[in-house]
């Protein structure tokens, strides 16, 4: 069941590709629905998309697609089974044929999310939340909660992750072998690391031939988010 400004949200999209075959801009939407920041509108976004409500069309910053409205999630029997055999609804007819009759045009959003300090041994990520916040494209962000770190140290150099990148963190509490994890330790230190599981314990690997793997019982690592991308200042 959609909140009431998601509700309001789906129904401004669709009214806007209805009548202009473009998607709104994030500013658009903050304005539309009177929330006080772009984040509140990103949030929304990543609910109704995870609901299934919405989508992103690839490689576009500003290219949305309705694919079901609330109504058409609590439809009758017989229309859902005519979308399951493949028969679109009207509403959808009417925007793809508004999506195809104009291509989206790109849009540079920005999103303000938050930036909890330099990821460094001695630290909780809770410890440093909400200290600042640092802008980021939108295009570089997927579904989901996010905030960003400053990489401090050199562990993570043959993955391309240098001292003072950004690292944007999806919050997450689990995560699959092999990806690259905020990790809190001990309730103590937090650390960007490749996440393995091998004999019922857990291995943290760094990207650098100088460190070693650091190995911890299950029980003394929590995943805290796993890395979503990257950005890198030059001065």
């Amino acid at each position: 069941m959609l909140t009431a400004k998601q509700h309001e949200l789906i129904r401004f999209i669709q009214t806007r590709l209805e009548e202009t075959g473009i998607s709104p801009s994030f500013e658009e939407m903050k304005e539309a629905l009177d929330l006080k920041s772009k984040s509140g509108v990103h949030r929304l976004i990543s609910a109704l998309e995870e609901r299934g409500f919405i989508r992103r069309l690839p490689n576009r910053a500003r290219a949305l697609e309705v694919l079901k409205t609330p109504e058409e999630a609590v439809s009758s029997p017989r229309a859902r089974n005519a979308a399951s055999a493949g028969v679109p609804s009207a509403a959808n007819d009417l925007v793809g044929a508004a999506v195809a009759a104009r291509a989206p045009e790109p849009a540079n959003d920005v999103l303000e999310i938050p930036l909890h300090g330099r990821i460094a041994a001695g630290a909780p990520i809770e410890a440093i939340e909400g200290q600042s916040s640092l802008p980021v494209p939108a295009a570089l962000l997927g579904p989901g909660d996010h905030y960003a770190l400053e990489v401090s140290g050199d562990s993570m150099i043959e993955a391309g992750i240098f001292d003072g990148d950004y690292a944007l963190i999806r919050r997450t509490d689990t995560a699959r072998d092999g990806e690259i994890v905020v990790a809190l330790v001990d309730n103590e230190e937090a650390t960007l690391k490749f996440l393995r599981r091998e004999n019922g314990r857990v291995r943290l690997d760094p990207a650098n031939a100088s460190y070693e793997a650091q190995i911890y019982n299950p029980t003394q690592v929590q995943v805290q988010g796993k890395l979503a991308g990257l950005l890198r200042r030059y001065h």
